[in-house]
């Protein structure tokens, strides 16, 4: 007898707070599927797996932590990639729908895109449901009181890894700037706000969500501080020329 094919499911759970859990996840998390959850090491703890227990729930028999490692060498990440996806696709075969635990949103700078595609390489015709959740910009931007987007203003959400550089020019083409991961750039960065006037105009958080929540206004103090990993620093850029084009639109769109 054929077994149909579990689906892959990725299961946002917001920034950190389960209160900001949608009810799909909710329903999927009470259900019978198999839970799955990154770990940065074997035997290390799940900062997703976290967000999930502290909501209340028990961790069912049925589950299965997956190594992502933190390490930029694209050979070794594939190795651990494919990995996982030979792990879940085995559940899968077996007909039971897999989990994959994810804190904030799936489809934003999520692992859950690498095992996804995985997967998909192994047995294309595998059915893979997205549970959207609460990004952590967006819960970082709810705590500081303040709108990502005003009317017509842009914005850009960026690793800060890309480098000082990088992040200077997109502060002369947007209004709000979310730099993610600044941990290893903080200082830089910090130096760069400095330099352009922006200090005043920049918030920093860390594991927005979090009972480990942290929120500073006086982002200039932090230099040479460690931070967490899961830190982000929201820059508001008000006095950015906007080029013709952008008013013309504007002009244009209220007639």
């Amino acid at each position: 007898m054929n077994i149909k094919l579990g689906t892959l499911y990725g299961v946002s759970l917001g920034p950190g707070d389960p209160g900001l859990m949608t009810q799909k996840t909710w329903q999927l998390l009470s259900g019978p599927g198999h839970w799955t959850y990154p770990v940065r090491k074997k035997g290390g703890d799940s900062y997703a797996l976290d967000i999930a227990l502290r909501a209340d729930f028990a961790l069912p028999a049925a589950h299965t932590p997956l190594h992502f490692p933190m390490t930029h060498d694209a050979g070794i990440l594939a190795r651990y990639w494919l990995e996982a996806a030979q792990t879940v696709l085995t559940l899968l075969k077996k007909g039971e729908d897999v989990l994959f635990l994810v804190e904030g949103d799936a489809s934003t700078y999520s692992t859950f895109g690498h095992l996804q595609r995985s997967v998909r390489a192994l047995q294309a015709d595998v059915a893979i449901e997205v549970v959207p959740g609460v990004s952590s910009f967006h819960a970082a931007a709810a705590r500081c009181r303040e709108p990502l987007a005003d009317t017509d203003d842009t914005i850009a959400i960026i690793p800060a890894g890309y480098g000082v550089g990088s992040i200077e020019h997109m502060l002369n083409d947007f209004d709000t700037l979310v730099l993610l991961k600044v941990k290893p750039m903080l200082d830089d960065i910090i130096d760069l706000l400095e330099r352009r006037g922006l200090l005043d105009h920049a918030r920093f958080v860390e594991k927005a969500g979090a009972p480990e929540e942290r929120t500073v206004e006086d982002v200039g103090s932090l230099k040479g501080q460690k931070v967490n990993y899961l830190s982000l620093i929201i820059v508001k850029n008000p006095g950015r020329q906007r080029s013709e084009l952008q008013h013309g639109c504007r002009k244009k769109n209220r007639r």
